[in-house]
């Protein structure tokens, strides 16, 4: 009788739910097995004590590692420092997306915030006065409403409190266009906060072009000294930026090839007789605990740039990485503060080059740490002022909206925003990028800030007419280079996997069970990075009649007002895989 009992608990489980959906840019689609596996997952991490702003972030569909074999691994002891060599340590982090007050779960312990970040790094710094710390993109953006609706000042603020050092932009910087990039960094003001001081280290990129002037956006490369030695850094972000920030944000500016940009440079720094270089690259990559089976365009970037690069910090895909390649030391170390890179290099001060490097990634467990007072102090002074906004009840659920996709690529999650868009755009479709999909709502009451920490983009909502035959081949484009599977509303279709990529979507329907029409145009809802091509869904671009309404948040939150309370919703079985 036992297996009846666990086949009883497991649907409840999965009627309590939903069937959930997706990673941060890209779907994941589960076969059975591994979803039931999730969806326990996902259960058991919702029994768990929840810790201050840590509720349905937790999840690796939101772009969190939370399961870490490094940290399990004896470290080995670090050879003795040779004292003919300088000893210089260089800290990192890589997508913090201004989670200052947030706290997730790593191998089910809680791990990140600022205040517990800023307690690592001071640690780590006093073991060496020679120390730099860099940051290596994305540090804000996507960002919860403690630093996105103060324009993410507080972000800025914090890292210039804690002494960095240097940094690269990543591609969510020009979420809201260069002016704005550059007025965190250079300082100016702004209508909502005022004016801001910037940042008080630099900034640099060498592959981010102004098409008017012909030059870089920001200073190619920087030269900090340390104890005497000259130290080059290079900045670079992905030329994938373009296809991942909406059009306004990247308007007038060209992302050129990371590799030549950085030799272009490299060549500048050996003329200046610099020879410890390290590259700043928000480019992915990823590798086992120990190195092995290194991947990404990480690889690619260190085998094909010069040899005088000695390390090279990654970025964007939220990931592990620590590895040798073409002997460059490449570090990635996961995103949202729950971990940092340790560097530490050697430099010969007669040849001023580096002659040897390693790196260590650390979580930032909260066990055993307290955290640093006075950035925990910030983050009180900025949390008391936005609370009135964000604690604001907009509605309650009786049970949890997950973003997890079901084996056939939807969530319940992703059904309900779709929902909640085509409604306040009165069309009859909607589609929603999962990548847009930030956190998960769960039981109970739903507050304003929690519902922003789901989609903290704000992008204008647009309506647009399509041909049933443009909103196939919108469909198709959902498996390219990487699958990505739209959420969905007013229609339901079914795709087959055997099929070639191109022809995989079978048939689909409208609510009333007629099929779509190729020739007949039909009013679509999506947000504007969607409409405007974004994720490679560039058949949104042929749209007619585009109309901007309102925000996506404001949709959202207007939804889940108009629902009872408590509401109850399921997924709703609109994408079916066929065999």
């Amino acid at each position: 009788m036992e297996w009846i009992y666990r086949l009883f608990i497991s649907l409840i489980i999965i009627t309590f739910l939903g069937w959930p959906g997706s990673l941060s840019g890209s779907a994941r689609i589960l076969d059975d097995e591994d979803f039931s596996k999730e969806v326990q997952n996902v259960e058991a991490s919702r029994q768990q004590p929840s810790e201050a702003g840590g509720q349905g972030l937790s999840e690796e569909y939101h772009g969190h590692k939370s399961n870490r074999p490094e940290t399990k691994i004896k470290k080995a002891t670090p050879p003795a420092p040779n004292n003919r060599y300088k000893q210089i340590q260089l800290l990192g982090i890589n997508d913090l997306h201004g989670q200052l007050n947030v706290t997730r779960k790593v191998n089910g312990k809680p791990a990140g915030r600022v205040d517990y970040l800023a307690a690592y790094l001071k640690q780590r710094a006093a073991e060496n006065k020679n120390t730099l710390l860099v940051q290596d993109g994305d540090m804000v953006g996507a960002s919860p409403p403690v630093s996105a609706l103060l324009q993410d000042e507080p972000t800025i603020e914090i890292l210039n409190k804690l002494g960095f050092a240097i940094g690269t932009v990543g591609n969510h910087e020009f979420d809201e266009g260069l002016n704005e990039l550059l007025r965190l960094i250079n300082g100016g003001t702004h209508p909502k906060t005022g004016n801001f001081g910037g940042a008080n280290f630099p900034w640099i990129v060498a592959n981010v072009v102004n098409e008017k002037t012909g030059k870089t956006i920001l200073p190619p490369y920087k030269v900090l000294k340390v104890d005497g030695m000259s130290i080059g850094f290079i900045g670079v972000v992905t030329t994938e930026t373009p296809t991942v920030v909406v059009p306004s944000g990247v308007a007038g500016l060209k992302f050129t090839d990371e590799v030549e940009a950085i030799n272009r440079n490299v060549a500048e720094l050996k003329k200046q007789g610099v020879k410890a270089i390290v590259v700043l690259a928000h480019n992915p990559g990823t590798s086992g605990p120990n190195g092995e089976n290194p991947t990404g365009q990480l690889v690619d970037i260190a085998n094909r740039v010069d040899d005088e690069v000695d390390i090279i910090f990654g970025g964007h895909n939220h990931a592990y990485m620590n590895a040798t390649i073409d002997n460059k030391l490449v570090v990635q170390s996961y995103s949202y503060g729950t971990a940092f890179s340790d560097v530490d290099i050697e430099i010969d001060p007669k040849t001023k080059d580096i002659v040897s490097k390693r790196a260590e990634i650390v979580t930032t467990f909260q066990e055993g740490i307290e955290p640093d007072p006075e950035i925990k102090q910030i983050i009180e002074g900025y949390e008391a002022k936005i609370a009135p906004t964000v604690n604001r009840v907009v509605g309650s659920t009786s049970g949890p909206l997950t973003a997890l996709q079901n084996g056939n690529g939807e969530s319940v999650l992703g059904d309900f925003i779709a929902d909640a868009q085509r409604q306040a755009m009165g069309t009859q479709f909607a589609f929603m990028n999962p990548g847009g999909i930030r956190a998960d709502l769960d039981a109970g009451d739903i507050t304003w800030g929690e519902a922003y920490t789901v989609q903290p983009f704000n992008n204008e909502l647009v309506k647009m007419t399509m041909t049933g035959q443009q909103i196939r081949e919108l469909l198709e484009q959902q498996w390219g280079a990487k699958t990505t599977m739209l959420q969905i509303s007013g229609l339901t279709y079914t795709w087959d996997p055997n099929k070639p990529i191109g022809q995989r979507v079978i048939s689909i329907k409208l609510p009333d069970g007629t099929v779509l029409d190729p020739n007949t145009p039909y009013t679509v809802a999506a947000n504007i990075f969607l409409s405007g091509g974004g994720d490679g869904f560039t058949v949104f671009t042929k749209a007619q009649s585009k109309e901007v309404g309102p925000l996506d948040l404001d949709a959202l939150v207007n939804y889940i007002g108009a629902q009872p309370k408590p509401f109850t919703y399921n997924i709703q079985n609109r994408i079916q895989k066929g065999q």
